[in-house]
């Protein structure tokens, strides 16, 4: 039949009578509706009308008729009514833009559907962090908070699209608050056909049901599992897992080939729950699913349960874990337990490590007095039981209870059986979590691998002036950096009379810094610091200086930095006995890092009980240590104690620092931290509004959450504070830093802005979310900024810059030779400014971290949130208030190297394989210092007439030899008068230039083999592979080229960096260790008794009388040395006379 060129005739059979002509017409206009839909939408009335009809035999093509032409109406609701009616009839298997739009459709209808339905006890926030915050406190405003509901996520409110979970679009998404009305008339509304007729929705997951099964059967499970999740459907995602399970195994049979690996699903499952799914409940719920999965699994991936259980902060589920493994008493097992649990240790806190060795169960000589103890632990842990971080744990272990007291009794039970190697196993996995074993391998590798670049920090401490304090600091910032975790303190013994210019809080902060150089060194660093801390004054011996007091304080701190030991005692005793301000100053901020995430009640009302002193300069440090005390348990009495004491004092310090102590509170607690952020926000105080905004940075920290990026950008465009712009731009990149290379484009316009806070917030929110990736976007965005006419945003950009960059060579990133040349130049230029400067010199010990061998993370090398590297890089930004938090940022150091420990934690000498060129991942060369020669002796100037008269002298003089007609035969006068010569005159430098003449030539020859030895390099390098050493660096994007071709030691788990456990193949054979060289013993120096003392110490040290002392040991005499300008009276005379004298001149002048 030809094609129509009008429907008017075929329409006109719609209203006959007769079924028959009827069905023709709709079977005529089906095959034409594409070309003939504009006149057949007349009479779409008249084709639903025949669908509406019962007796009318083909309702189902009168519905695929009114479908398409609803479809071509853009009309996609009622489109897709019509054609699930169709029935059969509405084909799948015909590939055209109708069927795929309604196919969409349908799947986001299913979702909607789903995603309305009452969320489960498990999908609500957690009780403790739903409660009504005091929002109403000496004139704060809530109402933004009445605004929120409690039970709607912060990340599902009003989010915008790209992000799954969240879109929004009038056309496709559907608002579950009004889809139950069916109001059709408002956007994103679902049509009350949908919403109320059963059986439609029958016919709509009919059509999904099919969906499923075909992707099933071409092994599609992934967007099966997407789909499910979008719809919060469990049981769907159960389903498509144990049918992978099951095709798998069929396939098996079959071909002996995989048709899906199962784990590879689970990591998938895995990756969707941490980086997809926004809110906190439904991840839970779903990691619950894959942990129940995974168990029922006769081979389980240990690794895969262990972050499941990580993430759920299930300590007895990851004890019973560790326990199953050790009692297998396989080999393997044992390996398997150990790195699962250097693997909780990275990615846990203390609070929930501390709980999983104490669960551990213990030999029978020492279970008699552990018994009585775990009951008084217990019930300590009782006394604080409303505590809101025990009550999240309850509600997380609810559907975990029974089976957890079963394994706890069976525990018990065995604790008598346990065999000499299980008992030494499970004192190992103690050692582990306590994190002793990760922090001295660290230690280990960051001492013997030092590459620091001794002459780049020689060129920062000559290029600026050691009296102006902001550049001493700037010195002793880059010196800290660059030997973090180290242990070479040599620059501080080799620079005594540099140190000896640092006075108050410089010296404060070079005291501090010795705690970043030695950060990890737990066997010797009280040791070290021991004549740094507070002593009881004795009779006739003058106090050391409070400044390195509280300095050193705080370096213990840094020392034992998230490694609760006795170091935590020893900083809380001093603190307590302290009674200047700068002492307590310190030991707030040392109480803080050493206590990171403890929980710890009765350390947090040592704090409050100073804080309530209403001090403004310990306030600050005070605020902050509370907040890392109780990081992340969004402890609800903290919060109402902090918020309270913010509105009633007058000080500014004490509110950013209490500001900053509530964001590190709500750590990672997403959406439980919304009603604080608006109540925050809504503040008039612009100190508080900062704090809110760093409260929701640090809430949805690495989640990528387009809500709270909408809620920064709109906040650094509105507020009328330029610090709260600053900060809210800044935060960009602790939400963004799992997608950096989003950021670039996101704060390009940010960049551009007039306000130079804002420019300097988006160089460094490029810095924080790009650090160690080497992002060319991001550097070619940040580069014009190193010309701002801001000194500060010119700051902001060389810290960008340099973090960026950091571990980047020449063969990963071109720029990086220029860049570290621009960062020296800054330092070494006269006209610029002290800011930039500063800038600079920080910079160049950021990009040379720990030795070289460090980079700046913050997630760890499994995946998850580094909590100590992001906290860490919060406080780090606070020093542009005060200077000293800029040591936070050493939190963020990681040092990248691959460990292999064998089953006896012991380090085998053995090598691993990386399929790379060697000069790809290789170390920058080291600055070519150019050796300054002598002066030269410059020539003395000869006037011209002294010239001539020369010359009319030897002319004379030939003329009278030639007179008297004596000719020399050797003519030495002329000779010595001839200009060539006269360079020869010196009689003691002859050696000395020919020795620079053989050099010379030595060099020109060498230039000449130069092109030979450049060729012979450049044949090396092509070549592909080499050998590395266990205990080498590793970086980030080397990782995926390790292999371990040794067939003696095999890792129990792909490579991800830091600690690997290994299997030994062949146990039998002798092994061979390497040495560790960092544990050496340490002889700490004796703090002087007076004044004289140090001082002649100090000369002593500088004469080289005690060599044997490290840099800590030998700087005691300087450090600890009262300032001059605070000791006596005597200099106060001075200005009296000098205002005498002025008097005195005013009346001679009247």
């Amino acid at each position: 039949m030809p094609g129509l060129t009008s429907a008017a005739g075929v329409v006109s059979f719609l209203a006959e009578p007769e079924p028959e002509l009827q069905v023709f017409a709709l079977k005529v206009l089906n095959e034409e509706i594409d070309s003939l839909w504009t006149e057949i939408a007349g009479s779409i009335g008249d084709v639903e009308a025949l669908y509406e009809d019962p007796s009318f035999p083909e309702r189902e093509l009168a519905a695929l008729v009114a479908a398409k032409v609803y479809y071509n109406l853009q009309e996609y609701n009622e489109s897709m009514i019509f054609a699930l009616a169709a029935g059969k009839l509405f084909d799948l298997d015909h590939e055209g833009e109708f069927e795929d739009t309604i196919i969409s459709k349908c799947v986001d209808t299913y979702i909607a559907l789903s995603g309305s339905a009452p969320p489960n006890n498990v999908n609500q926030p957690p009780p403790q962090l739903t409660t009504a915050f005091p929002s109403t406190a000496n004139g704060a405003s809530s109402i933004s908070a009445s605004l929120a509901s409690p039970t709607t996520p912060f990340s599902q409110s009003t989010l915008p699209s790209r992000s799954l979970l969240s879109r929004q679009d009038s056309s496709t998404a559907f608002d579950p608050a009004i889809q139950a009305n069916g109001h059709v008339t408002l956007p994103g509304a679902l049509p009350a056909s949908i919403a109320s007729q059963t059986s439609v929705q029958r016919q709509l997951h009919a059509i999904i049901d099919e969906l499923f099964e075909r992707c099933f059967k071409g092994g599609s499970y992934r967007q099966v599992i997407g789909i499910a999740v979008e719809a919060r459907r469990l049981d769907v995602l159960r389903r498509a897992i144990l049918r992978a399970g099951e095709d798998e195994k069929r396939q098996r049979k079959d071909d002996g080939g995989n048709l899906i690996r199962g784990q590879e699903l689970m990591e998938y499952v895995l990756e969707i729950c941490m980086n997809v799914v926004q809110e906190r409940g439904l991840r839970n719920e779903l990691l619950r699913l894959v942990l129940e999965l995974l168990n029922d699994i006769h081979s389980p991936d240990y690794f895969s349960i262990a972050r499941c259980i990580g993430y759920l902060n299930e300590h007895t589920m990851a004890s019973d874990l560790l326990v199953q493994l050790v009692k297998k008493g396989d080999p393997r097992a044992t390996a398997i337990a150990y790195q699962i649990a250097f693997d909780l240790y990275d990615n846990s806190t203390q609070e929930f490590l501390k709980k999983i060795r104490d669960e551990l169960p213990r030999a029978p000589e020492t279970a008699p007095p552990a018994q009585p103890l775990d009951p008084s632990q217990s019930g300590q842990q009782d006394a604080p039981e409303p505590r809101e971080t025990d009550r999240l744990l309850e509600e997380l272990n609810d559907s975990a209870g029974a089976p957890v007291s079963s394994s706890e009794n069976g525990q018990e039970s065995e604790k008598e059986a346990l065999s000499p190697e299980a008992e030494k196993a499970f004192e190992s996995i103690r050692t582990i979590l306590s994190g002793t074993k990760t922090i001295e391998l660290d230690l280990e590798f960051l001492f013997r691998s030092n590459r620091t670049d001794m002459a780049v920090l020689n060129k920062i401490r000559d290029s600026l002036e050691a009296r102006n304090s902001i550049f001493h600091t700037a010195v002793t910032l880059a010196t800290a950096f660059m030997h973090a975790g180290t242990t070479h303190d040599k620059f501080f013994r080799d620079n005594l009379e540099w140190l000896g210019k640092a006075v108050n809080w410089s010296k404060f902060t070079a005291t501090a810094a010795l705690g970043v150089i030695h950060r990890g060194n737990l066997g010797q660093g009280q040791k070290l610091l021991e004549p740094y801390l507070p002593k009881d004054q004795i009779a006739g011996t003058n106090p050391s200086s409070a400044y390195s007091q509280g300095g050193g304080l705080y370096a213990l701190g840094l020392i034992y930095a998230n490694h609760e030991t006795f170091a935590l005692d020893l900083i809380r005793d001093h603190f307590k006995k302290a009674t200047e301000e700068v002492v307590q100053h310190g030991g707030a901020l040392g109480l803080g890092v050493a206590g990171m995430a403890t929980g710890d009640e009765s350390i947090y009302e040592d704090l409050k009980s100073v804080l309530y002193t209403d001090s403004a300069l310990n306030g600050e440090a005070v605020g902050i240590a509370m907040g890392l005390i109780m990081l992340g348990t969004g402890n609800i009495k903290a919060l109402e104690d902090m918020i309270q004491y913010a509105h009633d004092t007058q000080h500014e310090k004490i509110v950013r620092g209490l500001a900053l102590g509530m964001a590190l509170i709500m750590y990672s607690r997403q959406e439980g931290a919304d009603e604080l952020v608006n109540g925050l926000l809504d503040d008039p105080d612009p100190i508080l509004r900062y704090g809110g905004i760093q409260t929701l940075a640090l809430a949805y920290c690495g989640t990528g959450s387009n809500k709270a990026v909408r809620k920064l950008l709109h906040v650094a465009v509105s507020d009328v504070s330029d610090d709260v712009r600053r900060i809210a731009v800044m935060s960009l990149g602790f939400i963004l830093f799992r997608k950096p290379s989003n950021v670039p484009r996101m704060v390009e316009l940010l960049s551009e802005s007039y306000n130079p806070h804002v420019r300097y917030g988006a160089a460094m929110a490029l810095g924080i979310s790009c650090a160690g990736t080497g992002l060319d976007e991001a550097i070619d965005l940040l580069e014009p900024m190193i010309k701002d006419p801001t000194d500060f945003v010119r700051q902001g950009a060389l810290i960008s810059l340099s973090m960026i960059m950091v571990q980047q060579n020449e063969a990963m990133n071109p720029k990086v030779g220029t860049i570290r040349k621009t960062l020296q130049k800054a330092i070494s230029d006269r006209h610029e400014d002290a800011m930039t400067k500063f800038g600079s010199a920080i910079s160049l010990g950021i990009i040379d971290a720990g030795g070289r061998n460090c980079n700046i993370s913050l997630q760890t090398q499994t995946g998850n949130l580094n909590m100590s590297g992001i906290v860490g890089m919060a406080v780090f930004t606070q020093y542009w208030y005060w200077f000293p938090l800029t040591h936070f940022l050493s939190l963020s150091f990681t040092p990248t190297a691959i460990i292999g420990l064998d089953q006896d934690l012991e380090v085998p000498s053995f090598k691993f394989h990386s399929a790379t060129r060697p000069s790809l991942f290789d170390y920058p060369p080291e600055q070519e210092t150019k050796q300054e020669d002598a002066p030269e002796k410059v020539k003395t100037a000869v006037l011209s007439t002294t010239a001539q008269a020369k010359r009319r002298a030897q002319k004379k003089e030939k003329q009278q030899r030639r007179e008297s007609m004596d000719i020399d035969q050797s003519p030495t006068t002329p000779k010595t008068a001839t200009a060539g010569d006269q360079m020869e005159l010196d009689e003691p430098a002859p050696k000395a230039e020919d020795g620079q003449e053989a050099e010379k030539a030595d060099g020109e020859k060498k230039e000449g083999e130069a092109p030979l030895e450049g060729v012979k390099k450049k044949l090396e390098k092509e070549k592909v592979g080499y050998l590395l050493e266990n205990m080498s660096r590793v970086l980030p994007a080397q990782r995926k080229f390790i292999s371990f071709p040794d067939g003696r030691y095999q890792p129990v788990k792909k490579p991800t960096g830091g600690v690997i456990l290994l299997t030994d193949t062949t146990p039998a054979e002798p092994k061979s260790l390497m040495e560790l060289k960092a544990k050496k013993t340490v002889k700490p120096a004796v703090a002087p008794a007076t004044l004289q003392d140090r001082v002649s110490q100090a000369l002593n040290q500088q004469e080289g009388t005690s060599g044997e002392t490290g840099g800590a040991a030998e700087a005691v005499g300087v450090l600890t040395a009262v300032d001059e300008d605070v000791e006596g009276g005597e200099e106060a005379d001075v200005p009296r006379e000098f205002d005498y004298f002025t008097d005195e001149e005013g009346e001679g002048g009247a």
